[in-house]
């Protein structure tokens, strides 16, 4: 029964949403920590993406083996496709980060990122390790094998092409090199002032079945990590499931798994395992080779599992202060530390101890005073529990059993929240940090209170980030990150802008005071060449905590193929502000660059009304509207033959075979208001989980081919096709300036009634012809293109605008 009512604790906690208040640990969670203290073992799992994880076997190796269990993703995931919204880049990087560490707060592995950009899909390793710096992010990977001690090292995937993304083969690469590297005093030697060298004792790939690829075999190391865990109420296949879905930009909810699951590992470098993959590694107290000290440790920690109390954990404190005590006395190790760190948590929680630390302001500028409030109680009559010091200050206050205490403060915010990897500019593939940062998925010093709390005569230092607190009507009570901003950050209606020679566009800006006070001063522009703005200067006043909206006109004379434009505030450039809110995630704010690209655009537009249908998310129709388009968004249910009969073309989002859920109702539509003679452009969608089989009036595949060189060369089939003429001719030059790719997911087996004006290939590839299909059907015509206009259009891109409106006209008869 104890057990039941344990494993139903630790359910609760595991579907508890990540926002909402932090929980003591429950009596079954105690005793998995507690039974950890007696391994001495440690993982480091590596590859390069969010996702990429084997989240079944990272947490069977840090529940099951009780080791320390740490991911490397060399990327943060900015190069993927967002299943959730329009977020791309950088916004997405964000995202993916937080869904990585919500899949690790359920599998209990720890989250490690190198400061490498997800540049987008790529087939070689050569082109990640030129985009990457391989030697730079390589300084990185070996700094935190040094710094975590990792005693086994595994790859998700293998050096060469099975790996199929070049980034996997790359990350497998990395990891052999870090593995040598990481021993070898003459490499990286700067990193010896605080770490040394460190030599783990293998390197092994897991292998796995998937993807059309079966790279396990019978004679490759085996491990069955099915097994159920009685404390946490799962199997290592459950936690995975609940794991692995976390990750809901990417759309990757997973099944749960129940019974033996065996893994596969195939051996790398190091000592070769027979039979165990620890094998001939220490992983317990004997490791540090003070039998005299760590003989008596190891008995104590059996002492404490045997005694231990679950309807009573607060008498297992007095015990957990003496073996506090005798782990002090052993020379200073990597494991000494953990240890230390592991047996004060547990004297927290055994403790009964909540703290949080809020505030009624969910943001503030540099320099500005936050208020906060302590909430503190200690839920243990055995507890002996005191608060000595906060920021440094003595406070003394005894812990009464169950007497909540609060204390009031401020804390000034001495710099901004902005992301460390996203202070200084970066390159197309890799941000530039400091060395202290090297693998860390957040910011070091969030704006916080650092605590010193006294048990059973043990000082244990506590440092809690300050949240804003509110109560949602429908989930409660929630705690998010606090901001702190620039004291003024600005945004456009759209960061670019293309201009027809002698055209003059109008475009709005927001100015954003997020200090205590009013503030006035004046915008001015600075722009890189030819450009006429008007006004060039505006005098504004803005009250604490508002905005100021306006506007200005731009013309380009001088026809000038790319300028830019920045605002200043009283001489200060100002930068944009981004608030990301997913209800899966903290909500993210960052603080962009903010520049206006204008590029010039020759263009003759006749569609004046477009009906767009959204699919996994895009910007398209914000860059139409760019372009003196009217987008109307349809929901499904609007979506008829005589509906669309006003629109003029009708455009169908990314993936939306794939995640609408009524589309076999409403395709049918689709193609009859075609026949009728409308125009409708279908974005990419992936070859899985299609709501349909017809994908267009005639028979066509997707395959999962892709051109990843955005400069790629083009070759034109047809030059006289229609697409490539009216109403704009199309040259090899409006495929010019393209960002991260062509296009992704080509069309194959494709019907003869089917146009491909469009040849492209990456080098040394094949031509392929499946980037644009275009089909006369009845009096209109349908378009579907792998062409990545969702990443053209929101860029500026002239050339690709120029096609995409071609695409979306109606071809003379």
């Amino acid at each position: 029964m104890i057990l039941r009512i344990l494993s139903l604790l630790i359910f609760l906690v595991l579907q508890i949403p990540t926002l909402q208040a932090q929980q003591a640990l429950s009596s079954a969670q105690i005793k998995l920590q507690i039974d950890k203290l007696n391994s001495l073992g440690s993982v480091l799992y590596f590859a390069a993406h969010p996702d990429d994880e084997n989240t079944r076997l990272i947490a069977w190796l840090a529940n099951e083996k009780k080791f320390k269990t740490a991911y490397l993703s060399l990327t943060r995931g900015d190069g993927g496709q967002n299943l959730l919204g329009t977020e791309q880049g950088i916004d997405l990087g964000l995202i993916r980060t937080q869904e990585l560490l919500a899949a690790r707060s359920i599998d209990k592995g720890e989250q490690y990122f190198t400061s490498a950009y997800d540049f987008g899909f790529s087939k070689t390793h050569e082109e990640t390790f030129s985009f990457w710096k391989k030697e730079e992010t390589l300084r990185e990977a070996v700094y935190l094998i040094r710094q975590l001690q990792p005693d086994v090292i595994i790859n998700r995937f293998p050096p060469d092409s099975r790996g199929g993304h070049g980034h996997h083969q790359a990350s497998a690469m990395f990891a052999h090199e870090a593995f040598l590297a990481a021993a070898d005093p003459k490499r990286f030697p700067e990193q010896l002032k605080t770490l040394k060298p460190w030599q783990a004792k293998r390197l092994v790939w897991n292998t796995a079945n998937f993807g059309g690829m079966n790279n396990t075999s019978e004679d490759q190391l085996k491990v069955n990590i099915g097994a159920y865990n009685p404390l946490i109420g799962y199997s290592y296949g459950e936690i995975s499931a609940l794991s692995r879905s976390q990750h809901k930009s990417q759309g990757f909810g997973a099944a749960t798994q129940r019974g033996d699951v065996i893994e596969y590992f195939d051996h790398v470098a190091g000592d070769k395992a027979q039979s165990d993959l620890f094998e001939g590694i220490k992983t317990d107290w004997s490791r540090l080779n003070e039998p005299e000290l760590t003989q008596p440790i190891e008995q104590e920690i059996k002492s404490l599992q045997n005694s231990f109390d679950p309807n009573h954990p607060g008498k297992s404190i007095p015990a957990l202060a003496k073996l506090h005590q005798d782990i002090q006395k052993l020379k200073n190790s990597f494991w000494k530390s953990q240890k230390i760190k592991e047996v004060e948590g547990l004297l927290l929680a055994c403790a009964g101890m909540y703290v949080e630390a809020t505030s009624n302001k969910p943001g503030a500028v540099i320099a500005e005073a936050v208020p906060f409030s302590l909430d503190i109680i200690s839920r243990s009559e055995e507890a002996n529990a005191s608060l000595k010091s906060i920021n440094g200050k003595p406070a003394n206050k005894l812990l009464t059993y169950n007497k909540p205490v609060t204390v009031d403060g401020q804390i000034t915010a001495g710099q901004s929240s902005q992301p460390y990897w996203l202070i200084k500019p970066h390159s197309l593939g890799k941000f530039e940090v400091e060395e202290r940062n090297f693998g860390k998925p957040e910011n070091l010093d969030p704006i916080s209170v650092e605590l010193v709390f006294q048990v059973a005569g043990v000082d244990i230092p506590v440092k809690k980030p300050i949240k804003y607190r509110y109560v949602d009507p429908v989930d409660g009570e929630i705690l998010q990150p606090i901001s702190i901003s620039p004291k003024f950050t600005a945004a456009f209606t759209s960061n670019n802008l293309l201009i027809q020679e002698n055209e003059e566009k109008t475009i709005g800006i927001t100015v954003m005071n997020h200090g205590p006070k009013t503030e006035k001063g004046n915008l001015t522009f600075t722009q890189s060449n030819g450009l006429e703005i008007h006004p060039n200067k505006i005098a504004v006043e803005i009250p604490a905590g508002q905005s100021w909206s306006g506007q200005i006109s731009i013309k380009n004379p001088k026809n000038t193929a790319n300028s830019t434009v920045n605002l200043q505030f009283n001489g200060e450039t100002l930068s944009g502000y981004k608030n990301i809110n997913y209800p899966h995630i903290p909500s993210i704010t960052w603080f962009p660059a903010l520049t206006l690209q204008v590029k010039k655009l020759d263009l003759v537009n006749p569609i004046k009304k477009v009906a767009f249908i959204a699919g996994a998310g895009d910007l398209i129709p914000s860059s139409l509207e760019n372009i003196g388009i009217q987008v109307d968004q349809l929901t499904e249910q609007l979506i008829t033959s005589s509906s669309l009969k006003n629109y003029d073309a009708v455009v169908v989002g990314v993936r939306v075979y794939n995640v609408s859920k009524h589309i076999q109702r409403w395709m049918p539509e689709l193609l009859k208001y075609v026949e009728e003679g409308g125009v409708a452009l279908v974005q990419y969608n992936v070859n899985s989980k299609m709501g349909i089989t017809q994908l267009g009036p005639y028979p066509f595949q997707i395959n999962r081919s892709r051109v990843t060189e955005e400069d790629a060369k083009v070759v034109f089939n047809d030059k006289n096709d229609p697409v490539l003429n009216y109403p704009n001719k199309i040259t090899i030059a409006d495929f010019d300036g393209w960002v991260q790719e062509r296009g992704l997911y080509f069309a194959d087996q494709i019907d003869a009634k089917y146009r491909t004006p469009l040849t492209f290939s990456d080098k040394n590839e094949s031509p392929n012809k499946g980037s644009l299909l275009i089909a006369n059907y009845g009096k209109g015509k349908f378009v579907y293109t792998s062409l990545a206009f969702f990443r053209q259009l929101p860029a500026g891109v002239p050339g690709a605008t120029r096609l995409f409106v071609n695409l979306l006209t109606k071809e003379e008869k």
